[in-house]
């Protein structure tokens, strides 16, 4: 089985307090949207006994390539191990992820990850959960997992991990998309990454700048200020909107047509405001393909 599962972005971010009972997480009211941008989870049955393997692929893995990373805290073998333990199946299981989502970048790469992973072992293992039920082993590894299996847009509370799906011929939807938060957008990635933890700290310490719809966005920008300076740019070459992804550092442009996506792409290689650029389409959702 092998699942393609999009990236995600948060439109808008709204950041409550810390709440002891969520182990210190804070309370989050999130308007989730899958951006297509794509890993590819890849699983197959294992001789039983010999466990599990994992292989990564990708151009930019990040720290993730690194010797010293610990196989079994990779996201998707936490999934895994999760559905293993619900589902009473043992974790004799190649998985195979090629890593297209940029590492450490905000847009929730590990967490489609494991989503993927859910999402291909439920199919795997012949267990024909509803996504209900896959949401809930999810909500135990991350705030954005349960989100990411399903993607399109989603109204998001809790820590994040409480997901009401918008649908698409909903007044919200609707709206999102006469607002431009829809089709053409441009991901502005970069080589470092951001921290989760070291973001939501920063924002504890600084705040929100007043009128941003991402309230970790300043905190994102004071650890990385190219982010700041490549929203800045996006806007004056005619983006419909640029903010920063999530936690960040990753900068999400909405562009109305092709001349608007060439404008931006022009100015941020210009400026130097990015190191890589993504074209992408938003909404999207997870593909699940069976490998004959």
């Amino acid at each position: 089985m092998s699942v393609d599962c999009p990236a995600k972005t948060n439109l808008t971010l709204h950041v409550g307090a810390p709440r002891a009972e969520w182990n210190g997480r804070h309370e989050l009211d999130t308007i989730y949207c899958a951006v297509g941008v794509y890993d590819t989870v890849t699983v197959a049955r294992k001789a039983p006994g010999t466990g599990f393997s994992l292989n990564l692929e990708g151009a930019h893995l990040g720290d993730l390539a690194s010797s010293g990373s610990d196989m079994r805290r990779n996201h998707a073998v936490l999934a895994l191990f999760a559905l293993a333990e619900a589902s009473g199946n043992e974790p004799d299981v190649a998985l195979s992820i090629d890593k297209r989502i940029p590492v450490g970048a905000g847009l929730a790469g590990g967490s489609a990850d494991a989503a993927a992973t859910l999402l291909a072992l439920n199919k795997l293992w012949n267990l024909d959960w509803p996504l209900a039920r896959l949401q809930q082993v999810a909500a135990t590894l991350g705030a954005d997992m349960p989100f990411c299996l399903s993607g399109g847009y989603a109204h998001g509370t809790g820590f994040g991990e409480r997901i009401e799906e918008l649908p698409s011929d909903g007044d919200t939807v609707r709206d999102l998309t006469d607002r431009g938060f829809a089709g053409r957008l441009l991901v502005g990635a970069y080589r470092a990454e951001l921290r989760t933890p070291e973001v939501y700290a920063t924002f504890d310490r600084i705040g929100a700048e007043e009128g941003d719809d991402n309230h970790l966005q300043q905190a994102a920008i004071s650890l990385h200020p190219r982010s700041g300076q490549a929203i800045e740019v996006a806007l004056e070459a005619g983006a419909s909107h640029a903010f920063v992804s999530g936690s960040g550092p990753s900068v999400i442009a909405f562009v109305p047509d092709d001349r608007t996506s060439e404008s931006v792409s022009l100015a941020w290689r210009e400026r130097h405001a990015v190191d890589r650029i993504i074209a992408a389409q938003a909404p999207a959702v997870p593909i699940v393909h069976i490998i004959a």
